[in-house]
């Protein structure tokens, strides 16, 4: 991946546009060893194009310069339930030569108008997820993640899931040190788990909030103990019938499943970042031995522990 095109529109969101700047227009830094990219905004008409946050912007290049892009990048915009025809047989014809196709939060419509979604899973802002369903009913609509993809086709979540969707393309092509470093720029998680249900009644408290705060915070330093929910509720002098119920209402999960996730992103971290064996990495992190750290990782990353190290093993 060399190239990367962004389309704005009339209507343009700045986040958006923003999110996709941060992550492919970065210039190069010694300290990083960041990739640079061949970097264009396009529009399909040049010149003044209409922001929706009372500014403007000057876009000097029209679709013909993402005719050639590796990435084709569809930035959302305020009135996105008319997709621009021309936009969309851009992205249409970007697919077929093999580029990969990223819609951030509803320019996913885009795609939809282009047949592109049909037969695929795809997300969008949880606000829009029925009408993308209603609209392109062929399309697979899941309404619970941050971003999706399927193939060369990767829709994200809107505003911050931008990132998100953005640093999962990077760390595919590129590795992890690489994601990690971008997102170390940016000062934003490399890897968020979890999805839209999280942050649609409330954010998901942090290890410094709410009543568990402190537990969570020693949780994270603790990951080889045994925390089970009776184990637990112990140390936090609570039943453990009332312990799960409030664990559920301040972090939108069960005590098992944010354990679990935890120990996974600790297991990563040490495939990533060490050659200790799959055993030793399992007992570290509290799997227990690698049978079940195989189970769980590959359920919850779609590769075997041995694969994931493989791939994006960068010993520090």
């Amino acid at each position: 991946m060399r190239s990367v095109a962004v389309v704005v529109q009339d209507g343009a969101e700045p986040f958006g546009l923003g999110s996709m700047c941060e992550v492919w227009a970065e210039p190069f830094h010694a300290e990083d060893d960041n990739p640079v990219f061949d970097f264009s905004v396009v529009t399909p008409r040049p010149g003044r194009v209409r922001g929706s946050s009372g500014f403007d912007l000057y876009v000097e290049h029209g679709l013909e310069v993402a005719e050639t892009a590796d990435l084709v990048c569809v930035s959302p915009k305020r009135d996105f339930r008319e997709p621009s025809p021309e936009v969309a047989d851009l992205v249409g014809r970007a697919h077929e030569r093999g580029a990969t196709i990223f819609a951030h939060c509803t320019a996913a419509f885009v795609l939809g108008e282009a047949g592109l979604l049909d037969g695929r899973r795809c997300t969008t802002h949880w606000r829009h997820v029925g009408e993308l369903a209603a609209a392109y009913p062929a399309a697979s609509v899941d309404p619970g993640v941050l971003y999706v993809q399927d193939g060369p086709v990767i829709t994200g979540a809107g505003s911050a899931a931008g990132l998100d969707a953005a640093l999962h393309l990077m760390r595919q092509q590129f590795g992890a040190h690489v994601a990690a470093t971008a997102a170390r720029r940016m000062v934003v998680p490399p890897h968020r788990d979890g999805g839209q249900a999280q942050f649609i009644a409330r954010a998901v408290p942090d290890c410094s909030a709410e009543t568990l705060g402190p537990l969570l915070t020693w949780i994270l330093e603790n990951l080889a103990e045994d925390l089970g929910v009776e184990a637990l509720a112990r140390r936090s002098h609570m039943s453990p019938r009332t312990f799960a119920r409030r664990f559920r209402d301040e972090t939108g999960t069960t005590p098992h499943a944010w354990v679990t996730a935890q120990r996974l992103v600790a297991a990563e971290e040490l495939l990533e970042q060490t050659e200790h064996p799959v055993e030793w990495i399992a007992a570290e992190t509290g799997f227990g031995n690698a049978a079940t750290l195989r189970h769980h990782f590959t359920r919850g990353r779609g590769v075997s522990p041995q694969q994931y190290r493989r791939t994006f093993n960068r010993p520090a």
